[in-house]
């Protein structure tokens, strides 16, 4: 299934962004972690104290050794080995502090990221999610985040702790024995620069693995919400191999992503070890020769060991870290997307002016192309002049694709104009402030859109607080009455989509959701059009009443929704071509005439010809002359 996410397949947008520094994608969670700064540095600094406490076994050890084992006091090896394990149940306690000093704190963090997305996701224009998946979107407000959290409770604060656990051990290592340290010195070079190459690899393959979950999200999404589609064509079969796929396709980049962790681990692996290996031979001949006390020897042994999970652990922390780069970057594409902008407060009041001048709806000059549409393309809309005056019901009529649910989407505001204005009352929107704008406009989508929520917070949503008497009244409206049947009533609970009510409960409630809040200006786009026509007989006769208190525009499609208004603008290839009655435009266009009859549409020169051949053909025509021919 595809889907419409570019940074998912996009390599010119991946590439960018893989040459970018970990470091410096990572330095822009500070503003979250501000906040808990003493708390995950305070946790930070008891896991230092806490491994170091590891280096201090091997200076006891030695203790142990060189004292009481050599001369043979049981006392002093008892009084090591309690002091070994003070030393082990002090690092224990220390470890369990680090994480209850880390956990609240870091869980806040994530919350407060994922509100913070969510806040601005819900700032965003249309535009942006209708370039975006949402499965792309889902993944980085779940499994992203997730990654991040993680990262701040476990790398980030390890790759200090042994950063500064490696360092101290290597000083112990050298002050104990300069020359065998500097064997255990030896792989560091080439290990740095092996590090170096398998952070850039993995960060690419973390970042495909990453975007793949997404699509991957996608898929299962718009399988669920699609069900009923996909098992009434029988296409399970052909989703199940599109998931499937995609699953060998993240699979595959996982595998990848494993050959390079396990090939890293390998090495990071083999070359201390050779080093440790080379140590011990070379400090157990120092021995021998009496050049080195075993007690030494031991402690020196002990403390290269007590680095080697520092050490190995490398390659889990720099992979970790750089699948918590990706989700910091895959996190903020989302937040660098700019939000609508910032509303400036027209200067003055609106301008009522019921007699038709500036008050009600007016389209002055609109013009509109959508942002991702390419350069040098036709607008969609085109100097679009139309005014439905104060109190009136202006219906719009138009051929598929002639651009009628764009015009109404302008009105509140879902996409920004390319040029001219539509004004509300005489005030331009584009100086309201949105709140104010969707307040006075409400909207009712052909598709209709309901929430997991009850019937009565679905239709409350279109007012500004719960009334059990405008709720009634809507449904009222709306012919809704089935409601009143539900398991629970308005109470009861739609579902996912409302998937569990018919196409046409669910257009009525998001009629009444439209009219519940009884507001100043109504949009509806083809609001009955999942309605049979006794119940939109009904439907129409009560919504008469509400729309002769707004000013309303409604997109129409039949004649009976047609009769709701009293203008009609005809729209075609993105321009007003006619505005009238609807009798008026009957008789005078004939693409209105095609609309609403279905009759095939004709040119004048064609009409003429017609009558012309039924002239002649008509055998009186000839004995009627210029009067018979007046009357026909």
């Amino acid at each position: 299934m595809p889907t419409t996410h570019a940074p998912a397949t996009d390599p010119d947008r991946l590439a960018p962004a893989a040459e970018q520094s970990a470091v410096r994608t990572l330095l822009r969670l500070w503003p979250y972690v501000r906040p808990v700064r003493a708390r995950w540095g305070g946790a930070a600094v008891v896991a230092v104290v806490a491994s170091c406490l590891s280096l201090v076994f091997p200076i006891v050890l030695k203790w142990i050794v060189d004292g009481p084992v050599t001369d043979h006091d049981p006392g002093g090896v008892w009084l090591g080995a309690g002091m070994l394990l003070a030393l082990g149940v002090a690092e224990a306690l220390l470890f369990g502090l680090r994480r209850w000093l880390v956990a609240r704190p870091l869980a806040s963090v994530e919350a407060a990221m994922r509100a913070d997305l969510y806040r601005h996701l819900q700032r965003l224009p249309v535009a942006f999610h209708d370039r975006w998946a949402s499965g792309q979107l889902l993944s980085r407000g779940t499994t992203d985040l997730m990654v991040v959290r993680m990262f701040l409770a476990f790398p980030l604060t390890f790759l200090i702790v042994n950063g500064v656990t490696i360092a101290a051990g290597f000083v112990l290592l050298v002050a104990q024995d300069w020359g065998l340290g500097l064997v255990l010195l030896a792989p560091a070079l080439p290990l740095m620069m092996l590090c170096y190459r398998f952070e850039s690899k993995y960060a690419s393959a973390a970042r495909r693995a990453q975007d793949q979950v997404g699509d991957l999200t996608t898929v299962v999404e718009e399988s669920v919400l699609g069900i009923r589609i996909i098992k009434g064509f029988g296409r399970h079969r052909s989703q199940a191999r599109a998931f499937r796929d995609l699953s060998r396709t993240l699979r595959g980049t996982e595998l990848a992503k494993a050959r390079l962790l396990a090939g890293i681990l390998g090495v990071i692996t083999l070359l201390p070890e050779v080093a440790l290996g080379a140590a011990l031979v070379l400090g157990s001949v120092q021995v021998a020769d009496g050049k080195l006390s075993a007690g030494t020897l031991v402690a020196f042994l002990s403390t290269a060991l007590a680095l080697r999970w520092p050490i190995d652990s490398i390659g889990f922390l720099l992979a970790m870290s750089q699948e918590a780069a990706t989700a910091t970057r895959r996190f903020f594409e989302v937040m660098d997307e700019p939000e609508e902008s910032e509303d400036v407060p027209a200067a003055g009041g609106p301008v009522e002016d019921a007699a038709g001048g500036a008050g009600g709806l007016r389209f002055e000059g609109v013009r509109f192309r959508y942002p991702d549409a390419p350069d040098g393309s036709e607008p969609v809309l085109e100097r679009i002049d139309l005014q439905v005056r104060s109190g009136e019901t202006m219906a719009l009529v138009g051929a598929t694709g002639s651009g009628k649910t764009t015009l109404t989407a302008l009105v509140p505001r879902l996409h920004e104009l390319t040029g001219g204005r539509i004004t509300l009352d005489g005030r331009d929107i584009a100086s309201m402030e949105r709140e104010e704008l969707r307040t006075l406009v409400s909207v009712a989508f052909e598709e209709p859109t309901l929430f997991s929520a009850s019937v009565a917070e679905n239709v409350l949503m279109g007012a500004g607080e719960a009334d059990v008497s405008k709720l009634d009244r809507a449904l009222g409206v709306a012919q809704a009455g089935f409601v009143k049947s539900l398991p629970d009533g308005a109470g009861t609970q739609v579902g996912e989509q409302g998937l569990s009510l018919s196409g046409g409960q669910r257009q009525r409630l998001a009629l009444a959701r439209a009219v519940v809040g009884s507001p100043r200006f109504l949009v509806l786009d083809d609001p009955l059009s999942a309605l049979d026509v006794h119940t939109e007989a009904l439907v129409e006769a009560a919504l008469r009443e509400v729309l002769a208190a707004s000013t309303a525009l409604v997109v129409a499609h039949r004649p009976s929704t047609v009769l709701l208004a009293d203008r009609v603008a005809l729209l075609s290839d993105g321009r007003i071509t006619a505005v009238g009655t609807h009798q008026e435009l009957l008789r005078a266009n004939a693409e209105y005439r095609h609309l609403m009859s279905g009759a095939d549409l004709e040119t004048e020169e064609d009409r003429e010809i017609e009558e012309d051949r039924e002239i002649d053909d008509d055998p009186q025509s000839d004995e009627d002359g210029p009067e018979g021919k007046g009357t026909r």
